[in-house]
């Protein structure tokens, strides 16, 4: 099968067995303007998917925030600088997000509990890292924490997450 003389079939084909394939070969048919030769259930798929791979970035920014915080706040006598480094660099990133696609802060708002929930499991795993040890003694009586140990609801609202700073209080 040559790409030039592909029929629509097995572009479709091309889509499970060589993505960047397909997608090169549905560019050069869209910009030769046939149409008919498109593969179109599979091209609006991934349109569609577009949108929701930047809503889990932010969803993935957020998280990473909210854990970083939870941790500064909640583990104060044992605080670390990479804390502060992670919220700010990941509140850069959102604003970059948010600047070139303005309607996915929109949707961010949206996904708040979404965001904790992933940082909960987030801070269960934290624990779970070698050399933590010494946090679950202090502050779990030895127990290493579950998902029951943290807030089930958000702790933060969505201007938080852009803007607090516990650090300067």
């Amino acid at each position: 099968m040559t790409m030039k003389n592909i029929n629509k079939e097995e572009l479709k084909l091309l889509y499970e067995k060589d993505f960047v394939l397909w997608v090169e070969e549905n560019l050069k048919l869209l910009k030769d303007r046939q149409f008919d030769k498109v593969d179109w259930d599979h091209l609006l798929e991934e349109i569609e998917d577009l949108a929701g791979r930047y809503v889990d970035e932010v969803i993935t920014l957020m998280a990473k925030i909210m854990v970083n915080l939870y941790k500064y706040e909640n583990f104060k006598k044992d605080r670390m600088d990479a804390w502060i480094r992670i919220i700010l660099n990941s509140r850069i990133r959102l604003e970059e997000l948010f600047d070139r696609m303005p309607s996915l802060k929109n949707k961010a708002v949206n996904e708040l509990e979404t965001a904790w929930r992933f940082a909960v499991i987030d801070l269960v795993f934290y624990f779970k890292y070698p050399g933590n040890e010494k946090l679950i003694e202090k502050y779990f009586d030895g127990r290493r924490p579950t998902e029951k140990d943290f807030p089930e609801k958000c702790p933060y609202t969505f201007n938080q997450v852009l803007e607090y700073e516990p650090w300067e209080l």
